[in-house]
């Protein structure tokens, strides 16, 4: 029998009937809200969609995905929701699930082999907290073929990806995620949304990936090594930060900053992407 994920508590008691327990240690908080999956699933795809589904615990926004996309691709790592998943998405001919580590996966050969008749690729996630900033990188700096990301992230992560580089709330994530795609928060999530319910709320984001990156570096690498620099140690100046970082002359990084026309009592961390271009073009110049 094929269950029907309708409610709170119907997915509560299927998952003690097949008893399954949650694992802090892989950050479980299965979304059982049914307001929220389908508006993410809205916002992630459409008939013509193949969708790149990472961590699909129950299977409450898979199900969702399944009906909006042409088809879903679903990596869970945890194998003891394999008979979870083949209750809940047994009737769903369209959905793919994959049992490993999304980390240690090669998704451009997913990609290739199970949405290759897909117009368009995007991901959509509910994330466990400690792995966002790995795996939305790992998804931006493979450079795979994908449109968008819609994740679900905490919200105070949320604000800062989604911050103006160069603000107050902006981190090093906002300048790295800023060079690959457009940022755009889309709707607030309660913490009691989820089972277990975590102790902080969480916000859906998309990420439309860039065609061409705002700024232009020669050494890509190096560009993200200068943003490290800049926000390692926040109270200090961009000198002292980029010098104790890089270990590059504390001169060297007045001069160049100078160069670009900025105080060398400036906070790297209030540095836009351009600036930042800049600085990384002159001190590539000068080491």
């Amino acid at each position: 029998m094929i269950l029907k994920l309708s409610n709170e508590n119907e997915i509560r008691a299927f998952l003690g009937k097949e008893g399954f327990v949650f694992k802090k240690s892989l950050g479980q908080n299965f979304l059982v809200d049914s307001t929220v999956a389908p508006r993410m699933a809205a916002a992630a795809a459409d008939k013509n969609t193949g969708v790149i589904e990472i961590g699909p615990g129950a299977g409450v926004l898979t199900r969702e995905l399944s009906r909006a996309a042409k088809r879903v691709v679903a990596i869970e790592i945890d194998e003891k929701l394999r008979p979870i998943l083949e209750k809940t998405l047994g009737d769903r001919e369209n959905v793919s699930v994959i049992f490993a580590d999304v980390l240690k996966t090669d998704l451009r050969k997913i990609i290739a082999e199970k949405l290759s008749d897909c117009e368009r690729i995007t991901v959509c996630a509910n994330l466990p907290y400690y792995i966002t900033s790995p795996v939305i990188m790992k998804l931006l700096r493979e450079k795979l073929p994908v449109q968008s990301i819609t994740v679900m992230v905490q919200k105070e992560a949320a604000d800062r990806i989604c911050a103006k580089v160069g603000s107050r709330s902006a981190g090093v994530i906002t300048a790295v995620i800023n060079y690959y795609a457009e940022t755009k928060p889309l709707f607030f999530v309660p913490k009691g949304a989820f089972l277990p319910e975590p102790k902080v709320n969480s916000e859906v984001i998309t990420l439309t990936l860039r065609q061409k990156p705002p700024v232009e570096v020669d050494d890509e690498e190096f560009f993200f090594k200068v943003i490290n620099a800049c926000f390692m140690l926040r109270r200090k100046t961009a000198v002292n930060s980029i010098s104790s970082a890089l270990g590059v002359d504390k001169g060297t990084v007045r001069a160049a900053l100078e160069n670009i026309g900025v105080e060398e009592t400036a906070r790297g961390e209030t540095f836009d992407m351009r600036t930042l271009a800049l600085l990384t073009e002159e001190l590539l110049s000068r080491i």
